[in-house]
């Protein structure tokens, strides 16, 4: 598609996450899903005006040279409605947003530029088959523990399409800039909202696999523990410099 015509893209992207959203119960979702994922691959760094920015290495002292002094991840509003809202996150080189939930929420994640790393898990019910008889002790003061199924680790770069999370699947994610700065285009839908039950919780790895199973084998069965905010993470706000969205 022609470079020019972008602001329309963007502004259909918006126009296309309303009707999807609207409805997300309707028989026409799968279709209207389908065909936003479609436009939001389309969506490149340069459509919304944004570049590459800052350092592509750590600093000389092993840690993020951006540690201490800036957000290490920035958000860029673009738009949101009762139904979604949409943005731009900004990693810095190796910062991450750590493992986190969308309760009752869809979402879809299209990288503008660098490479990220993504972990999915599901959360598991309690009386699930092969559920262990309790999860390991965590440490004093931890939160709630919850079994899950920790199903993909993938890299996704602007060539990849989009990353899509809904209710049930794929709800839990980790998201860590790999090798420098990253950008994503983000939907959710519908927004975190706190008053109606969707706030956002945080959540460590508990154990690593059974003793004798492969690391690297997913998915697999995990045990998550409920943590504050990490205090090294935290998220910055800056304007969106791309062209205007309007609903």
């Amino acid at each position: 598609m022609p470079r020019d015509n972008m602001a329309s893209l963007i502004q259909r992207v918006a126009r296309q996450a309303r009707i999807t959203f609207r409805s997300p119960a309707g028989p026409a979702f799968g279709e209207n899903l389908h065909r936003l994922q479609q436009l939001l691959d389309e969506v490149r760094a340069e459509d919304l005006h944004l570049a590459p920015r800052g350092p592509s290495a750590a600093a000389a002292g092993g840690g993020p040279p951006w540690a201490g002094v800036v957000p290490p991840v920035s958000y860029m509003h673009i738009c949101e409605t009762e139904s979604f809202s949409m943005g731009v996150f900004l990693l810095r080189s190796g910062a991450c947003i750590p493992l986190h939930d969308h309760p009752g929420m869809n979402g879809m994640l299209k990288v503008l530029y660098g490479t990220l790393r993504i972990a999915c898990m599901d959360t598991l019910p309690a009386g699930a088959a092969g559920a262990a008889a309790a999860p390991p002790l965590p440490a004093a003061g931890s939160g709630p523990c919850l079994r899950a199924l920790f199903r993909s680790r993938q890299h996704y770069t602007p060539a990849s399409p989009p990353c899509l999370l809904s209710p049930h699947t794929d709800n839990l994610h980790q998201i860590d800039a790999v090798d420098g700065p990253a950008a994503f285009l983000d939907i959710l839908a519908p927004p975190y909202d706190p008053q109606h039950g969707r706030d956002c919780h945080y959540y460590r790895l508990l154990e690593g696999p059974p003793a004798g199973a492969e690391p690297s084998a997913l998915p697999r069965e995990v045990w998550l523990v409920e943590t504050p905010q990490a205090a090294d993470f935290w998220c910055g706000g800056e304007p969106y410099p791309g062209p205007r969205v309007c609903l």
